[in-house]
């Protein structure tokens, strides 16, 4: 069976593979649909210093149930539809011990640290599997990335009471959008893309700023009465957003951290004591699998306004060249394995 490895930096690669033969506590999971996520473009740019060559790229599934091992729980069935948690932690070190599993500091996620999902049948744990017969392929593979911002919200203790900014309304602002309106939260959504505006005015965000056109501080100011954000979540990922999040939030306020800063950042840390503010940084999840899926199984979330193409497994490495040299109104791509 094919699946897409990516190799080098800039460089992926179709190749053959054998379909794996689930152990006892496995299921052989069909993959039917499979995300690019913001790590695998990272990876190919040579960005992301968790990213490991060469891998088989793919961690955000939506997939079939085609065989089941001796030891799975009877609830799992044949033709049952499933999303997979991607995440493996070694169970020793003092994050697990804390039962912070999402934070292990040897945490291996599929197509990152170990062979991902890009590819036609994965064996996977069944503890590793959440159901939905709801859903369609395609939107449980967009389950992943939405837990990832459901949890960075969760992080930020968002309340009914708080104002919410997120800059970078990628698919995990998204998600942190869904989750922040979700909890009754004025959310402000910050973003240079038009095409991403539109999709979270969908989703219930009641503030827009194009910071390609209009000023970030003197717009929060605006819409907070002078106060600032009571959260402000960065999902981009640059030195320029790190410091904006941190300059702009309320006095006491709290700045939840997703994205990885390709350079070192310089903060006036003055504002950390003055404001007495917590810097919270938001890795992966824990929880939020099922809530994210009951979630999208109300029908709010726009799904086919977040997924910018389908393709094959072919065209996934011109795919994810392409991307690399203009992310401009791609939200997100699927790769379709049975195209």
């Amino acid at each position: 069976m094919k699946a897409l490895f990516l190799t080098a930096i800039g460089k992926t690669e179709v190749r053959e593979i054998e379909i794996p033969i689930p152990g006892p506590d496995e299921i052989l999971l069909r993959i039917g649909m499979v995300g690019f996520c913001g790590g695998d473009l990272n990876g190919f740019k040579g960005l992301f210093e968790l990213q490991e060559y060469p891998n088989i790229l793919g961690h955000e599934v939506g997939g079939t149930i085609e065989e089941i091992g001796l030891n799975v729980p009877e609830n799992f069935k044949i033709g049952m539809k499933a999303t997979v948690y991607p995440y493996l932690n070694c169970g020793k070190c003092i994050s697990c011990r804390k039962e912070r599993f999402n934070a292990c500091q040897d945490n291996k996620t599929m197509g990152v640290r170990r062979p991902g999902a890009m590819t036609k049948y994965i064996a996977i744990h069944w503890k590793n599997l959440f159901l939905s017969e709801k859903l369609s392929l395609q939107e449980l593979a967009l389950a992943e990335p939405l837990t990832v911002g459901f949890h960075a919200s969760a992080r930020g203790r968002v309340e009914k009471k708080d104002i919410v900014a997120v800059i970078g309304c990628g698919i995990v602002g998204i998600g942190a959008i869904a989750a922040a309106v979700n909890s009754g939260a004025e959310v402000i959504a910050v973003d240079i893309d038009e095409s991403k505006m539109e999709i979270v005015k969908k989703i219930g965000a009641k503030h827009f700023i194009n910071t390609s056109n209009q000023n970030l501080h003197k717009e929060l100011i605006r819409i907070t009465n002078g106060d600032g954000p009571d959260v402000m979540i960065e999902a981009v990922g640059s030195a320029e957003t790190y410091r904006a999040a941190v300059e702009e939030v309320a006095y006491t306020g709290r700045v939840v951290c997703i994205g990885y800063a390709k350079s070192p950042v310089e903060f006036n840390t003055g504002l950390f004591v003055r404001k007495e503010i917590e810097i919270l940084g938001s890795r992966n999840c824990t929880d939020e699998f099922p809530t994210v899926i009951a979630y999208l199984e109300t029908g709010k979330f726009p799904v086919d306004d977040v997924i910018s193409k389908v393709i094959s497994i072919d065209e996934a490495g011109h795919a994810l060249a392409d991307w690399a040299k203009n992310s401009q109104g791609i939200t997100k791509i699927l790769v379709d394995l049975d195209k």
